[in-house]
């Protein structure tokens, strides 16, 4: 098995605790030097998916305010659950959907250490879940995630700039806030998994913006200016602030590529 082919089984795998294993057990193999190629594959059109949870649109799917009782912290840790299930699969989908790209080996390595991380992400979230007598698939999602990998899955440089630009970007915004309420209601055990997430998605976002100026480079694109261009076409709605602007500066993400722009979508 190659790289390319390890990542498209991973991404059909359905049972999302046997995907997050393999996605370790993957990672482990090509960081050990197991698995030695990368190797060409075909991506999948949809991940495998469980029957639980139902899959709604964006706007149907209820929120419930984080408070001193369960019911919203469940509510939280299942939408981040969801969040983190379709990043492994996004991880992978861009190492199998770009292996015929002729990119470093390094861009490879990346990748596999995002997927392994996000896979980890989903397991210290779903082990918190059963503390409250409550495990992934409860609750219902949206499929908005995936929505952006079929709407970039034409262009590398568009699945930098949408996926970890924009919205592993937006998490970097929202987490502190989500941590402080949790210390708020005294659930210290939620704000360190929190914590721990929001320390590894600045890299990965990191990791996303090193790739996405090395391909500007490869086509002689000035990276802010294409950036927006690309925001516009395929992201729809706005990038709206708060910005956390120390933690997307340490990413690497100048503050003037992210203020008065808006996606209208394509």
């Amino acid at each position: 098995m190659n790289l390319a082919e390890a990542a498209r089984d991973v991404i059909l795998t359905p049972d999302p605790y046997e995907k997050c294993r393999q996605s370790r057990h993957m990672a482990m193999l090509w960081q050990s030097g197991q698995i030695t190629t990368v190797g060409i594959a075909k991506a999948p059109d949809r991940p495998g998916r469980p029957e639980r949870p139902v899959l709604l649109d964006p706007s149907d799917v209820p929120r419930r305010k984080i408070n001193r009782g369960t019911l919203g912290r469940i509510a939280l840790l299942h939408a981040l659950s969801h969040i983190e299930l379709n990043a492994v699969d996004l991880a992978w989908d861009i190492i199998v959907r770009f292996s015929g790209a002729e990119l470093p080996t390094e861009f490879f390595d990346d990748w596999v250490r995002v997927a392994d991380e996000e896979a980890r992400h989903f397991t210290l979230l779903t082990n918190r879940l059963r503390d409250f007598e409550a495990a992934y698939g409860d609750l219902p999602a949206h499929d908005g995630l995936w929505d952006a990998a079929l709407e970039t899955q034409h262009s590398l440089t568009a699945r930098l700039a949408i996926v970890p630009l924009v919205l592993e970007a937006r998490g970097l915004d929202v987490t502190p806030m989500m941590i402080g309420k949790l210390r708020d209601v005294d659930d210290p055990i939620s704000a360190e998994i929190l914590e721990t997430i929001y320390a590894d998605e600045i890299g990965h976002v990191r990791i996303g913006k090193r790739w996405y100026a090395f391909e500007c480079e490869r086509q002689g694109k000035e990276p802010e200016t294409l950036w927006r261009e690309l925001v516009t076409k395929h992201f729809r709605g706005d990038l709206k602030p708060p910005f956390n602007i120390d933690a997307r500066d340490q990413a690497g993400l100048p503050e003037g590529w992210y203020t008065n722009i808006s996606g209208t979508g394509s």
